[in-house]
C-alpha cells in the first residue's frame, strides 16, 4: 500500500504546476483522495480532496478558484492542477487516502501518505 507524490518544482508566480499521485495496490479501490500541504514552520494544512467516484470535490479557501482535483481511478492515480500559483503557495504537497470513499478535511482521518513532493514559487 503505497501513495508516490510527483510533479512539484519551482515556478514562477502565476505559474502553473500539476501534482499527480499514484497509488498501488488497494489503496486507491474505493478510496477518497485528499491533498494537503506543509510549509516551513507551519502546520500542514488541507489543501483539496476528492470522493472515490470523482463527482465530489471540496477545497481551502486559499485555493478556491485556482486549484482543481481529479482523478483517473482506471489509473489509480489523482492529480492536483495548481493554476496562478502565489510565493503562498509554496510547500511540500502530500497525498493521502482515505480507507472509505468520502473526504474529508481533517488530515486526521487519512489512513495513507505519500511522501511529499516540493513545490516552490518565486515572486
Amino acid at each position: 500500500v503505497q501513495l508516490q507524490a510527483s510533479g512539484g518544482g519551482l515556478v514562477q508566480a502565476g505559474g502553473s504546476l500539476t501534482l499527480s499521485c499514484a497509488a498501488s495496490g488497494r489503496t486507491f479501490s474505493g478510496s477518497a483522495m485528499g491533498w494537503f500541504r506543509q510549509a516551513p514552520g507551519k502546520e500542514r494544512e488541507f489543501v483539496a480532496a476528492i470522493s472515490w467516484g470523482g463527482g465530489s470535490k471540496t477545497y481551502a479557501d486559499s485555493v478556491k478558484g485556482r486549484f482543481t482535483i481529479s482523478r483517473d481511478n482506471a489509473k489509480n492515480t489523482a492529480y492536483l492542477q495548481m493554476n496562478s500559483l502565489k510565493p503562498e503557495d509554496a510547500a511540500v504537497y502530500y497525498c493521502a487516502a482515505r480507507k472509505t470513499s468520502w473526504y474529508s478535511q481533517s488530515d486526521t482521518l487519512y489512513d495513507y501518505w505519500g511522501q511529499g513532493t516540493q513545490v516552490t514559487v518565486s515572486s
